[in-house]
């Protein structure tokens, strides 16, 4: 598709156009799940990947800016995605050990307990922070934006956007301290 093509979907997608929705999901989405399965291994996990791409894109579709093509513009989003996906499951491998103990044979409930504990405890220390922290928090670590496109979206400066997650970092540490192994860094 051509650049001025790729210009017209985007615009009718920005005025809720579904048939224009279903043309960008037609063209790209294939693609996406290609590229996302080369990095995952893992066909159910590429295709979440893909659609929440997809579903950000038309929930954002009033706000979001694409400076280059739709193309790598999609590409660059699911790739961040994927990545997000790969560090979350390493840091899940690599916490469950600290949390059921490495000899321990625990039971099925025990380690959902300890599991839930772990994500009520996030969800305070989350819901604790001042609110532009917090957006900037979520938009990097559930959205996966980087600090750039987190500045451009909410119209400040990378530096305020460093700030706020070295605040919100901070914070975090602070308040999660007992779940934390000595080494582990959020």
């Amino acid at each position: 598709m051509s650049s001025e093509g790729d210009r017209l979907l985007i615009q009718q997608i920005r005025q809720g156009d579904p048939r224009a929705w279903e043309n960008l999901i037609a063209r790209y989405e294939g693609r996406l799940l290609a590229f996302v399965e080369r990095r995952l291994h893992d066909r159910a996990a590429s295709e979440d990947v893909v659609q929440e791409v997809m579903l950000e894109l038309w929930r954002r579709r009033g706000s979001v800016t694409i400076q280059e093509s739709l193309r790598a513009y999609l590409v660059r989003s699911t790739r961040n995605r994927a990545l997000n996906q790969i560090r979350h499951a390493n840091v899940q491998r690599r916490a469950e050990p600290h949390l059921m103990g490495e000899d321990s044979v625990a039971a099925a409930g025990t380690s959902g307990l300890v599991a839930a504990e772990l994500r009520d405890a996030i969800t305070a220390a989350v819901a604790e922070l001042p609110p532009a922290c917090r957006e900037v928090f979520r938009l990097s670590r559930e959205q996966g934006l980087r600090y750039a496109e987190i500045a451009e979206t909410l119209g400040i400066s990378i530096k305020t956007v460093e700030s706020q997650m070295g605040k919100a970092l901070k914070h975090l540490r602070t308040r999660l301290a007992a779940w934390l192994p000595e080494t582990t860094a959020i």
